[in-house]
């Protein structure tokens, strides 16, 4: 495993997220398990939401493993509700007090507004996280499919009056183009060429991003293919089916099998080694089942790809060497 350091948190932060969306309460023999595994192989850092229904399940291992203290602890709250925006200062405080309830902790190392509501003015929301963070709710604070401009003025305003600014974010991004959002409004993707602009304001900045849905909602799982989509479209996760499954992603997805096959690895692997080799400071979120895909994912960081094959892999060469 690899680890590194956020401003503002005193712990090392693994470079992958495990995620925890699907984690419900009423499972929690099985989930316990997943969560020992990705704490056996090193991912010290967890992915959670008030959305998600899987707090009361990580809260409830934090307690009976008794290691809180070594977990890097991030939870997302004011998600729309019945089609309700809720990026308000009162659903912040409502979502703080629950998250932390059901974490069973006193505090969060790293907290995302779930969405953002770009109509409203972002100078109460900064003031509201940064009186959670002075109270010792939170260490660090930012956005979840928020846009990089809209990150920038809400830092503008953190800087002009003496507050901390958002310092991570959560955007979709992996080799894959979304074609079309597979998940609610308000979602928020930088991944594919025509998102170039927020990428180089990530690498320019470098703040943190913890990026979702990092292979493409199982199109770079090596299950899926043209054939499948044409023939039993309904076995393809529907996200998947919706967001990505559209020929330039076959394309990449080709081109990850070439990679794969010559580097003698999975194709998995070569798209996840992707989001971790680019020049953003990324880390993917990872939502394995098991003790075995999280090897697998893990075992990204043993691949290396070349400028060229980074190319190749975004469609903006035809060779890879």
């Amino acid at each position: 495993m690899e680890y590194t350091k956020f401003d503002g948190i005193d712990k090392k932060v693994s470079k992958f997220f495990m995620g925890t969306f699907g984690m419900f309460p009423d499972n929690m023999e099985k989930h316990f398990q997943t969560l020992d595994a990705a704490y056996d192989l090193g991912i010290t850092a967890i992915d959670t939401a008030r959305a998600y229904d899987s707090e009361p399940t990580v809260g409830a291992w934090l307690e009976s493993r008794g290691n809180r203290e070594n977990i890097v602890l991030l939870s997302k709250g004011c998600h729309p509700a019945d089609d309700v925006e809720r990026v308000t200062p009162e659903a912040i405080d409502e979502d703080m007090k629950l998250t932390l309830d059901a974490l069973k902790t006193d505090y969060l190392d790293i907290y995302l507004l779930h969405r953002d509501n770009p109509s409203l003015p972002v100078g109460p929301i900064v003031e509201k996280l940064n009186e959670h963070q002075a109270a010792g709710r939170i260490k660090i604070f930012g956005g979840s499919n928020w846009t990089h401009t809209r990150l920038e003025e809400a830092n503008e305003y953190a800087y002009a009056h003496n507050l901390s600014p958002m310092s991570v974010s959560s955007p979709n991004f992996s080799l894959a183009e979304q074609v079309k959002n597979p998940f609610a409004p308000g979602c928020v993707t930088i991944a594919g060429n025509k998102n170039a602009e927020a990428q180089a304001w990530y690498t320019k900045t470098q703040m943190p991003v913890l990026a979702y849905s990092s292979l493409a909602r199982g199109l770079f799982s090596g299950r899926i293919t043209r054939e499948l989509l044409a023939n039993d479209p309904e076995k393809i996760d529907q996200f998947c089916r919706i967001g990505y499954c559209y020929e330039e992603n076959f394309v990449r997805l080709d081109r990850c099998k070439e990679i794969a096959a010559e580097k003698g690895c999975t194709i998995p692997q070569v798209a996840m080694a992707y989001v971790l080799d680019c020049p953003m400071n990324a880390f993917p979120i990872i939502g394995a089942a098991n003790r075995s895909e999280i090897e697998s994912s893990l075992g990204a960081l043993n691949v290396k790809l070349t400028p060229q094959e980074v190319l190749y892999l975004e469609l903006k060469s035809d060779t890879r060497k």
